[in-house]
Formats: structure tokens, sequence, C-alpha cells
């Protein structure tokens, strides 16, 4: 079946191209969600009239696909999930974890363009995940996976370790003063 796009298909082409799929793609998702229209000389006619605006678009759309390559460039993203000991976890970091992660940050991409390796991340570490932006446009976010229990390890530690520097501080801060007692004590002794 022929077709004329009327919007971008992941894998397809993007709005305005001609392209020939299987009857049954065609038929039974791509005409009936309006994502393409059948191929006539009328709609072709169309589409020729609306080039101009067409191309407007795809130009917007790159601007906008480099500038968010910019700024997923630079984003570490961490996810704290339940796993086990050994740093399996319970469950997976999958596409649309990542995706309400990101959206959490103001970076709004669609979960079919986060590509998760392996479909799904099963244990604890640092991956890279590659997002799909316009045409040939990728970007690689860092991606750290925590387990529940590491975290509140750390933050116990963490706070054990803030807990001892007051100590610290505090006692030094009463020996300084005892030693600014003893030199004062001794000072009016001269006198």
């Amino acid at each position: 079946m022929k077709i004329i796009l009327n919007q971008d298909v992941v894998n397809l082409g993007e709005e305005g191209d001609v392209v020939e799929v299987k009857d049954g793609y065609g038929r039974n998702y791509l005409l009936p969600t309006g994502a393409a229209v059948r191929f006539s000389k009328t709609n072709m006619a169309l589409f020729a009239s609306r080039a101009a605006v067409i191309e407007k678009r795809k130009i917007e759309k790159r601007a906008a696909s480099s500038s968010l390559k910019d700024q997923l460039d630079k984003v570490v993203l961490t996810l704290v999930v339940s796993a086990g000991e050994s740093g399996k976890l319970f469950g997976s970091v999958t596409s649309s974890m990542i995706q309400e992660a990101l959206a959490k940050l103001g970076i709004e991409i669609e979960r079919k363009k986060i590509e998760v390796a392996t479909h799904s991340i099963k244990m604890v570490g640092t991956y890279s995940v590659r997002v799909r932006l316009y045409e040939d446009d990728f970007s690689e976010i860092k991606l750290v996976v925590e387990s529940e229990s590491m975290v509140k390890a750390r933050h116990a530690a963490e706070a054990k370790a803030a807990a001892e520097a007051s100590k610290a501080a505090a006692k030094a801060e009463a020996e300084a003063a005892k030693a600014a007692a003893v030199a004062a004590a001794a000072v009016e002794e001269k006198e």
C-alpha cells in the first residue's frame, strides 16, 4: 500500500514522505490513527501545497533536537530502587521509569525514544542509556542505579561523620575556651 505520512513515524519516515507499507499496517494502524493518508493525486497536491510549512516544521524540530541533545548530554540520572545484598534488583529499571525521572527534571521525552541496552536493567551500577532524538541524532544519558539499602547506609555514615565532626568542633571550642580562661587567669595573677 502506498501512503503519504501525515506526521513523523519512527522507523518509517517524516511528515510528507511517500512510503510503501504492508496493507495491514496501513489499513489497521496508520490510516485509522491519522498518521497517514492514502496516496492519490489529490492528496499529493495537498501535501505539495503545504511543503513550505512542513519544511519549516522540520527545521524547528532539528533546532529543538539540538538544544535537547545539549541538555541531555549533561544529565546524570540517579534512580534508587529495592535490591538484594548482591546488587540484584527486585524488579528492573525500564524506559518508563527513566522517562518519569527525566520528567521530574523538566525534560519531556517519549518512552519509545529511550533505548535501554538490554531492554531492562536488573543490577545496581552505572549505565549509559541512549535517547533517540530527531532524524539520526542520539544522546547518551548516564544512569546510576543504587539500592535503597546502600543509600540508607551512606546517609547513616554521613550523619555519623557529621555528628563526630560537630563533637570534635565542640570539644575543640571547649578546650579553646578553657585555654583562654587559663591565659586570662595568668594575666590577672601578674597584675
